[in-house]
């Protein structure tokens, strides 16, 4: 709330809103003026006040309809109500409404300002308090430990977001599949003040295009075969706190056309319904694709793609974080003794040093599997190197360049190998490397970081 409280009075006399609004104004508040209970819906839901002082009798939307409608925007509202037809049942039922005074016309001056200034200093002890119990929420979550990992790209990729979790920024979080992009998302809405309302998430790529909408935006009963009633989507579902959209780059250019109007418009409008539909939540996206190619490419939509590209975290693959596996293999050592209710195994040397020369192209989500599986295989104390799955073990690091094409290579494998051979042929020179793959420094330098590779 501002030095000067908003108050937005509602009344159908106009000489009694003029009034008021001097009154208020004279004493140091922030008035504005609604003419009838449907003007006064429409300022509420434009100025969001601090305060609403409203007369009870009016035609078309009367006060009681005005309270209704800003406890439903903000229960902490404080809703003075105005009436010269004052009898002590309507006095209870408006309380029992949540109105915070029931005030008899004619009134005193000097009568409704404290009961103004009253209503300010609610407002003001519920938004500290509320802020103090945010802070010491947060101070408690500060014990819980963040994402594991002390190489330098991580921590550079966590320290950006803490910065940004107590805003209400739209993060991009980029990587590779298994490099934890949820995990980082969990943690900005832990360190966000969003952190007690729901996390909710979904994997754009793992749903057909109708039944993604359904979920994202939720549909009327009857918009298609198999909906038998109204579904609220999750947009609406994690009103408060934070969606997390996995694999974004898997989208149709039709869902990103909805999804951009959410960004913009902060509404949605359900499968089969007309009305939009306002929501409140903290938008994370995530994709494992260089949506910036995929942007020139044609293949996402450009103003989408700007909207979502706020904040951008990218998260090292685990072979450019080497040191991290140790630390990592620990802490799933001991996640897995405490599923199984029993005291945390060891690695034997030699399961170590395996686990740190394998390249790992699953990631961090590959080391958790095989150490998982690696625990239930052994009987006793220590993991031996034999526990672990044989591409672990029996691999041999391929040089980046070879004479022999590998069997099956990735994509990613051909690209990284392709612009690394530009790049030694022309001498380390990266303006000479970007022009001859025909692409702009600038990208190129987001490749070699992406490659761990110094731009």
């Amino acid at each position: 709330m501002t030095n000067k409280p908003t108050v937005l009075v509602v009344d159908d006399e106009t000489s009694i809103l003029e009034s008021v609004r001097i009154l208020l104004k004279t004493e140091g508040f922030h008035p504005h003026v609604a003419h009838g209970g449907k003007a006064g819906l429409e300022k509420l839901e434009e100025l969001r006040p601090d305060i609403v002082v409203s007369d009870v009798r009016m035609p078309g939307v009367d006060g009681l309809q005005l309270l209704a409608a800003a406890r439903a925007q903000d229960p902490a509202l404080p809703v003075v109500l105005m009436t010269a037809q004052a009898t002590l049942q309507s006095a209870i039922q408006a309380v029992n409404d949540g109105a915070f005074y029931y005030l008899q016309k004619p009134f005193r001056n000097d009568e409704l300002v404290a009961i103004v200034r009253r209503a300010a200093e609610t407002r003001s002890l519920r938004a500290e308090n509320q802020r103090l119990t945010q802070e010491i929420k947060r101070r408690e979550r500060g014990g819980v430990v963040p994402p594991a990992g002390q190489a330098r790209l991580w921590r550079e990729a966590l320290r950006l977001a803490e910065t940004v979790a107590p805003t209400d920024s739209t993060v991009l979080v980029t990587g590779e599949s298994g490099t934890g992009k949820e995990v980082v998302a969990r943690w900005i809405h832990e360190q966000s003040a969003r952190g007690e309302a729901t996390f909710a998430s979904i994997n754009c790529g793992a749903l057909p295009e109708s039944l993604l909408e359904s979920e994202l935006f939720g549909h009327t009963k009857g918009s298609f075969t198999g909906a038998v009633k109204d579904k609220q989507g999750l947009f609406a579902a994690a009103g408060g706190g934070t969606f997390f959209l996995d694999e974004i780059g898997e989208t149709t250019p039709a869902t990103q056309v909805k999804l951009l109007r959410v960004l913009q418009q902060r509404e949605v409008i359900p499968v089969g319904a007309t009305d939009p539909v306002a929501i409140d939540v903290r938008l994370v996206a995530a994709t494992n694709r260089d949506l910036e190619e995929e942007v020139r490419r044609g293949a996402f939509r450009g103003d989408l793609y700007y909207r979502l590209n706020v904040i951008a975290i990218h998260l090292p693959p685990l072979r450019e974080r080497r040191d991290d596996i140790p630390l990592l293999a620990d802490h799933f050592l001991r996640v897995a003794a405490s599923r199984r209710d029993e005291a945390a195994k060891a690695l034997a040397p030699a399961a170590l040093d395996a686990l740190v020369a394998y390249q790992w192209p699953g990631n961090v989500r590959e080391l958790e599997n095989a150490i998982e599986r690696a625990v239930i295989l052994t009987p006793g104390d220590v993991v031996p190197a034999a526990a672990l799955p044989e591409r672990v073990t029996e691999r041999k690091v391929e040089p980046l360049v070879t004479e022999r094409t590998p069997t099956s290579p990735t994509l990613e494998a051909i690209e990284r190998a392709y612009v690394t051979w530009v790049l030694q042929n022309e001498g380390g020179n990266k303006s000479r490397a970007a022009e001859v793959l025909g692409i702009d420094p600038s990208t190129l330098y987001r490749k070699l970081a992406r490659y761990g590779v110094e731009a």
